[in-house]
């Protein structure tokens, strides 16, 4: 009895092959289905049925998708270094400058300047030269900064 009903459950879990049937009803339409229908005459018909990994054309336009996201990816990651070098370019400019400006704003709050000479004293410039280092170094703020 076991035997019987494991054969039956063996026979109802196969999936069934039958053909599938065309026919034509009698306004003259065609219809398709897994059973013959009973009112009309029908003709069994074969299907292909290739299964989709077989599918060349959609390997080929998968992996065409793959390379192009995969483009892309590799785009965006060069467009995000670049970006992230230019914006450190801009924070190292911008500390450079800020820097020179101290310089200047102490350069134009001094009454004089001055060198060290070997001994480590000071010698100090005449007006003339104060002036020249001043108006040269706002020239180079100027220059690197722009203003």
């Amino acid at each position: 009895m076991k035997g019987l009903i494991a054969l039956l459950c063996l026979v109802a879990a196969t999936p069934a092959f039958a053909g599938a049937y065309r026919w034509v009803d009698e306004n003259g339409q065609t219809h398709f289905g897994d059973r013959p229908p009973s009112h009309a005459t029908s003709k069994e018909i074969q299907l292909d049925s290739t299964p989709p990994e077989v599918d060349t054309a959609a390997h080929e336009r998968k992996r065409q998708m793959n390379e192009f996201l995969e483009q892309t990816e590799k785009e965006r990651a060069e467009r995000n270094a670049a970006r992230a070098q230019q914006e450190a370019r801009a924070a190292r400019q911008q500390a450079h400058c800020e820097s020179l400006q101290a310089r200047l704003k102490y350069l134009n709050r001094v009454s004089g300047i001055y060198h060290l000479n070997s001994e480590g004293e000071r010698v100090f410039v005449d007006d003339e030269e104060n002036e020249r280092i001043r108006r040269e170094f706002r020239a180079r703020v100027r220059e690197e900064c722009g203003g």
